[in-house]
């Protein structure tokens, strides 16, 4: 019997401390890449966001070079072997609209988190709403009524993140425009995500030819590499020059961006590990926590501490992700039992 490792698990255990510390490292690497390119006025947000879809691309082609996932390394089990799929054209088309929400909702995330890496998060912490109306609308995948209920806690929570206490006493609402915008409109691209990602794994022949989520999952990054390619031209091409004269000479730059993508691609993998295996009671709790965890590694590392309606308004808006989360569970009536005679 070949060599495993680690039991599954203590592999599961340090799937989780990984996958959280990949997610805390990915954002603050992504906010030392952006400030090293000048900042959310830059002008080179979208470049940035596009070259760390690159070095997943890169990392995935490395893999099927060597026809090995170092992932499980992070469990201290033995790496899986990963071949490169047997896609065929079809499916790759099938896979566009995928890549599409995925690299739409990573591009909206890194522009959120420029814009304001908590008050980013605060927003991102809203996905379920944007998931319950795209589903009910695209793909006829209502939400129960228990959940919409907790809806408005979710809306509150981030609404009452956005006010500011003015000297006088009074409240108003400020807030960074372009954490609300591009953080709502990566919420929407991840429902999308979800919704397309169900519906191409319906098609067995496809989920097959895949080989796993490992390859898919590269594919989706390639893919949507590709994708966010023309749009960067589109509006930042002309700024081209000096991204590529400072990632030259900028060692921050580089090391920056490197690592930002490899965390995302890295963190992505483990959290697939973790959450495939765990009930969806501990899968919601551990995104739940994750969040709060993100936030408060974020706060230090920038130095910018939230404001007591950030603290407040987050817990409420998180708490009823939560609730979102376990409430058809928790209300789930109870199975009756076989009276015996």
């Amino acid at each position: 019997m070949a060599f495993k490792g680690a039991p599954d698990s203590v592999a599961l255990l340090l799937f989780f401390v990984f996958w959280y510390a990949g997610n805390m490292k990915y954002n603050e690497y992504n906010t030392a890449a952006l400030n090293a390119v000048g900042g959310k006025t830059s002008g080179l947000t979208m470049t940035v966001a596009t070259m760390q879809l690159g070095v997943c691309a890169v990392y995935a082609f490395i893999m099927w070079a060597v026809k090995i996932n170092p992932a499980k390394i992070f469990g201290l089990q033995m790496p899986e072997k990963q071949d490169v799929p047997k896609t065929t054209q079809s499916d790759l088309i099938k896979s566009i609209p995928l890549a599409f929400c995925a690299a739409g909702a990573h591009a909206a995330t890194v522009f959120a988190l420029g814009g304001d890496p908590l008050f980013g998060q605060i927003v991102k912490s809203a996905e379920p709403v944007l998931a319950a109306i795209v589903g009910t609308v695209f793909y006829s995948k209502a939400p129960s009524f228990y959940k919409v209920c907790c809806l408005p806690i979710i809306v509150g929570g981030v609404a009452f993140a956005s006010l500011k206490k003015g000297v006088d006493g009074s409240y108003s609402l400020k807030f960074d425009s372009t954490a609300l915008i591009f953080g709502m409109l990566a919420n929407a691209f991840a429902a999308f995500k979800g919704g397309e990602n169900s519906k191409l794994l319906s098609d067995k022949g496809v989920a097959q030819r895949y080989g796993g989520v490992g390859n898919q999952f590269a594919v989706t990054q390639i893919v949507g590499f590709v994708i966010l390619l023309p749009i960067m031209f589109a509006t930042e091409g002309s700024l081209l020059p000096k991204f590529i004269e400072k990632l030259k000479t900028d060692s921050s730059l580089q090391f920056n961006l490197v690592m930002s993508g490899l965390c995302f691609y890295i963190y992505n993998e483990l959290a697939t590990y973790t959450l495939k295996v765990t009930g969806a009671v501990t899968a919601s709790v551990a995104n739940t926590a994750k969040r709060v965890i993100v936030m408060v590694y974020m706060a230090a590392v920038t130095g910018k501490a939230l404001t007591d309606e950030q603290k407040i308004g987050s817990g409420i808006a998180i708490f009823g992700v939560l609730l979102y989360s376990l409430i058809d569970d928790l209300l789930k009536p109870k199975k009756k039992t076989a009276k015996t005679d």
